[in-house]
C-alpha cells in the first residue's frame, strides 16, 4: 500500500459541546498544603473560595500514561488546569520529547489552562547506564502559575498563547539549567542541548514556525501509524485513514482513525479499544477514546477527496472474551441480555 493510496479526510471544528461520562470524584487538596509531585494525576485544588480541577502529564508526549484520560476527568469543572512538562529528557538511553502545538491548541479548545512546567530533579535509572527516572516538577514554579491563573480573567486560549509568546524563553532557560544540574548530580549523559536551543528558537521567534514544526512531526507520526496495526487492536477491517482537523483557533490536528466505514454519504470514524485478557478495555482506554469522540462528534464540513459527507463518531470496544455484540442504538432488552450473558451485571 502506497501512502498516496491511504484515505485522507479533512474537517472543521467550529465549536464544541459534550457530556462527560464515567466522571471521577476528584480528591480535594488544600492549596496551602500541596506538593504537585505527591498529588494524584487529577485532583480538585481548593484555594480559599476558588476551586480548580487539575491534571498533570508525565511527559509532553500524548501517547504516554493516558494524559487524555487525566484531562478528561477534569472536564466536568468550570475552571480546568493541566500541567505539562515542556521537555522531558530521559537520557541518551531513553527518549527526549517536546511539547507540540497541537496539544496546546486542543487544550485551548477544551478551555483548559496549560501550565508549561519543567523538571528540576531526577534519579539515575538502575537498569540503564544513561537514563534517568523519578522526575520531579519544580513545585514552587507551578504554584506561582496557579496564583497567576487565579487573577487571570481572560480565556484559557489567551492564557496559553500568552505563556507561549511571553514566558516560554525564560522557561526554556530554566529547563536547560535544570538538566545541566541533573546531569551532574546523577552522572547520566543526557541529549545535547542543541536540540533544546533549536526548539526554543522555533517557539519564541514566531508561533507560526512552532505550529509548522509541530505539524511536520505530527504528520510523520500520523503516516507511520497509518501503516501499523498495533497488536492490541482488533479491527473488523484494516482500513485506517488520516484525518486533518482545522479549528477556529488556528489549530490543526493530525490524527489517524482506527477504522473508517462509508455507507452512502456517511462516514463512520471509529476509534477502537481492545482488551486481550479482560471482558472490556480498561476505563483509562475508554476515557482516552471518549476524548477523541469529543472531537469526532463536533466536526463540520467533513470531506473525503473534496466531497462533503455526513459523519458519525463511534467508539468500538472489543475483546475475544465477549459474547455477542452491542450497539448504542440497541433497545433496553437487548442491552440487558448482553450484560447478563457476559456477567457484566448481576
Amino acid at each position: 500500500m502506497n501512502i498516496d493510496d491511504a484515505m485522507s479526510i479533512s474537517a472543521q471544528i467550529k465549536g464544541i459541546q459534550y457530556d462527560v461520562l464515567l466522571s471521577e470524584n476528584l480528591k480535594p487538596i488544600d492549596f496551602k498544603k500541596i506538593d504537585i509531585n505527591e498529588a494524584s494525576p487529577y485532583f480538585l485544588l481548593i484555594d480559599n473560595n476558588s476551586t480548580y480541577a487539575v491534571s498533570k502529564w508525565v511527559s509532553p508526549k500524548r501517547t504516554r500514561s493516558y494524559p487524555y484520560e487525566r484531562v478528561y476527568n477534569t472536564l466536568n469543572n468550570s475552571k480546568k488546569i493541566t500541567i505539562i512538562p515542556i521537555i522531558k529528557d530521559e537520557g541518551l538511553d531513553g527518549d527526549r520529547d517536546y511539547i507540540q502545538w497541537d496539544t496546546v491548541s486542543l487544550m485551548s479548545l477544551l478551555d483548559v489552562f496549560v501550565i508549561f512546567a519543567y523538571y528540576d530533579k531526577a534519579t539515575k535509572n538502575p537498569k540503564y547506564d544513561n537514563k534517568i527516572t523519578d522526575f520531579q516538577f519544580n513545585n514552587r514554579y507551578i504554584l506561582s502559575k496557579i496564583k497567576e491563573i487565579k487573577k487571570y480573567h481572560s480565556s484559557a486560549l489567551h492564557w496559553n498563547l500568552k505563556e507561549l509568546t511571553h514566558n516560554f524563553q525564560r522557561l526554556v532557560k530554566k529547563v536547560k539549567r535544570s538538566y545541566e544540574i541533573i546531569e551532574k548530580q546523577t552522572g547520566v549523559l543526557l541529549h545535547s542541548q542543541t536540540g533544546i536551543i533549536n526548539f526554543q528558537k522555533k517557539i519564541t521567534k514566531d508561533i507560526s514556525i512552532f505550529m509548522e514544526f509541530s505539524r511536520e512531526k505530527a504528520e510523520k507520526a500520523q503516516i507511520r501509524e497509518i501503516f501499523t496495526i498495533q497488536p492490541k487492536e482488533m479491527l473488523s477491517t484494516t482500513t485506517k485513514a488520516k484525518i486533518t482537523i482545522n479549528n477556529y483557533l488556528g489549530g490543526q490536528y493530525f490524527f489517524t482513525v482506527d477504522e473508517v466505514l462509508i455507507e452512502n454519504d456517511t462516514v463512520y470514524l471509529i476509534e477502537s479499544k481492545h482488551s486481550k485478557n479482560s471482558l472490556i478495555p480498561s476505563k483509562s482506554d475508554i476515557k482516552d477514546g471518549l476524548l477523541k469522540m469529543i472531537l469526532f462528534s463536533n466536526l463540520t464540513d467533513v470531506k473525503i477527496n473534496g466531497k462533503i459527507v455526513n459523519n458519525i463518531g463511534m467508539l468500538n470496544l472489543t475483546s475475544p472474551l465477549l459474547k455477542g455484540y452491542l450497539k448504542s442504538k440497541h433497545k433496553l432488552n437487548d442491552r440487558v441480555k448482553f450484560f447478563l450473558e457476559n456477567n457484566l451485571i448481576s
